[in-house]
C-alpha cells in the first residue's frame, strides 16, 4: 500500500474526499428540518437518522474508492478516547455531521467534516457546510480554499483584539470548572468570544480569518482532524492546551495564527489543571 504520496496523489485524494463529502451533504440536506428520530447518546450528545445515514452513505464510498483505507467514523467508534491513536495505515476519520443539536434545532451551523490521516498526521481535509453553501479544502503543502478561494489565517497581533471561538462539555464537572475559569479570564482579555457549536466549523472559520484563536478540550478525532489540517495550511498553529503540536488525537486545542495561539496558551497555563494535556 502506498504511504508516501506526492502532491499529486493528495489532489486527487481531496477531490475524492469532496465527493465523498457530497453524499453526506445530500442526505443532511434531505433530512433537514423533517427528522423523525433523535436520541442521546452517552458523552456524546445527540444522534439522528441523519448523522447514522450520512456516515453510511460516506463509509460506502469510501470503501468502494479505496479499499486498503481504515476508517474511524462518529457514529461507529464508540466514545473512549483512549481507543484511539494513530494509524499505521492510510485513515479516513470522518464526522458524519459536526453541530448535531444545531441540526436538530435548526441553526445552519452544521458540516460534515473528513480527514484523511497517517501516523498521526493530516494529509487531506475537507468540511463542507451544507446550509451555508461553503467548502473547505486542504492538502498538505498544497494549501487552504474555501469554494475554491485561498484562506489565510487572521494578522491579529492583540488578544484585546481578537475575536476568540471556544466550546463546552457539562459531563465532566472538573472539565467544565477548569473551562469556566479560561472562558472567565479571556473573556476579559479579548475583543469577544463566539461558541458556534461546531468544533469543524470553528476551525474552518480561524483557517478563513474570521476567529482570530480557538480552544477547547474533550474533542474526538473526528472533531480536529479535517479543520487541524485547515488552520496549518492557511498559516496557523494548532496546538494542546500545553502548546504541544496538536494531533488528531490531542485531549485539548488551541488555533489561531501564530501570535494569538501563544498568547491564548500564554494565559490559560496558570489556570490548567495538573492533569490537563
Amino acid at each position: 500500500m502506498k504511504t508516501n504520496f506526492s502532491q499529486n496523489d493528495l489532489k486527487q485524494l481531496t477531490y475524492q474526499a469532496i465527493k465523498a463529502c457530497r453524499q453526506g451533504r445530500d442526505i443532511l440536506l434531505h433530512y433537514s428540518g423533517r427528522l423523525k428520530q433523535v436520541t442521546e447518546k452517552f458523552q456524546a450528545g445527540l444522534v439522528s437518522e441523519a448523522d447514522q445515514e450520512s456516515e453510511s452513505a460516506i463509509k460506502s464510498f469510501l470503501r468502494a474508492e479505496f479499499p486498503d483505507f481504515d476508517f474511524l467514523g462518529e457514529e461507529s467508534a464508540g466514545v473512549h478516547p483512549q481507543e484511539f491513536s494513530p494509524s499505521s495505515k492510510p485513515r479516513w476519520i470522518l464526522d458524519p455531521l459536526d453541530g448535531t443539536t444545531n441540526y436538530v434545532h435548526g441553526l445552519p451551523v452544521y458540516a460534515v467534516s473528513l480527514g484523511l490521516e497517517l501516523q498521526g498526521e493530516v494529509y487531506v481535509g475537507v468540511v463542507e457546510a451544507p446550509a451555508l453553501h461553503e467548502v473547505y479544502t486542504a492538502w498538505k503543502g498544497g494549501g487552504a480554499f474555501c469554494n475554491g478561494q485561498p484562506l489565510k489565517v487572521s494578522n491579529s497581533s492583540e488578544l484585546s483584539r481578537a475575536l476568540l471561538a471556544t466550546g463546552f462539555i457539562s459531563d465532566f464537572e472538573d472539565q467544565l470548572e477548569e473551562q469556566l475559569k479560561i472562558f472567565s479570564l479571556l473573556v476579559r482579555r479579548a475583543r469577544g468570544i463566539r461558541r458556534a457549536g461546531a468544533a469543524a466549523m470553528d476551525l474552518a472559520w480561524v483557517a478563513r480569518g474570521v476567529f482570530d484563536g480557538y480552544w477547547e478540550r474533550n474533542l474526538k478525532p473526528w472533531d480536529l482532524a479535517a479543520g487541524l489540517l485547515l488552520v496549518q495550511e492557511a498559516g496557523g498553529r494548532v496546538t494542546s492546551y500545553r502548546g504541544v503540536p496538536c494531533t488528531p488525537y490531542a485531549k485539548s486545542v488551541v488555533a489561531g495564527n501564530p501570535t494569538i495561539n501563544q498568547a491564548i496558551v500564554t494565559a490559560i497555563g496558570p489556570d490548567l489543571r495538573p492533569e490537563t494535556v
